[in-house]
């Protein structure tokens, strides 16, 4: 008889159990709605947790200013490998007299272009145009799925009229815990 009022009393607390564990969070997130306490207010209030991370937007964590490895279409493939070398990103946007972005290359286009009149070239024969390119505003998350897509590791941040605003690569994504 004993045992089987321990057994009652076991089932009963392990009810107890399941009900807070499954009831606080649901109770939790109800009073969250609404209360309109969307993800954003939560990445705001705890920047460092999982959620807060993955909130992050690009424009939080890309490169900004003369950090942005940046060349024009009439310049030589020599000011263009100087520029790739300090900036040290694996690659280099075009930036027209415009100022918008109509242009990259990376590491791997040296490569292929390898040969004696390679430093003779202008920027413009060996740029790919049309670059893969993101805004300050889409969330860090998002960079990473594009990249990925493309296989690529970095992406030009633009503004509203494709002229450079930042640079963002793979490892800052890394480095801000968003992947």
């Amino acid at each position: 008889m004993l045992y089987v009022a321990s057994i009652a009393r076991d089932t009963q607390a392990m009810r107890f159990t399941q009900q807070v564990t499954l009831g606080v969070p649901a109770l939790a997130i109800a009073l969250l709605e609404r209360k309109g306490f969307s993800p954003a207010d939560f990445q705001r209030f705890h920047p460092g947790g999982k959620l807060g991370r993955k909130l992050l937007r690009v424009g939080e964590i890309m490169h900004k200013g003369d950090s942005v490895p940046l060349v024009a279409p009439d310049a030589p493939m020599s000011e263009a490998i100087l520029v790739m070398s300090a900036k040290s990103f694996g690659c280099v946007g075009v930036a027209g007299a415009d100022g918008t972005l109509v242009g990259v290359i990376t590491d791997g286009d040296l490569r292929r272009h390898m040969d004696d009149r390679l430093l003779a070239r202008s920027v413009r024969e060996i740029m790919h145009q049309n670059p893969k390119t993101i805004t300050a505003a889409h969330l860090a998350a998002e960079a990473i799925g594009v990249m990925n897509r493309f296989a690529i590791t970095a992406l030009f941040v633009v503004d509203d009229n494709l002229r450079p605003a930042g640079f963002l690569h793979m490892h800052d994504c890394l480095r801000a815990g968003v992947a």
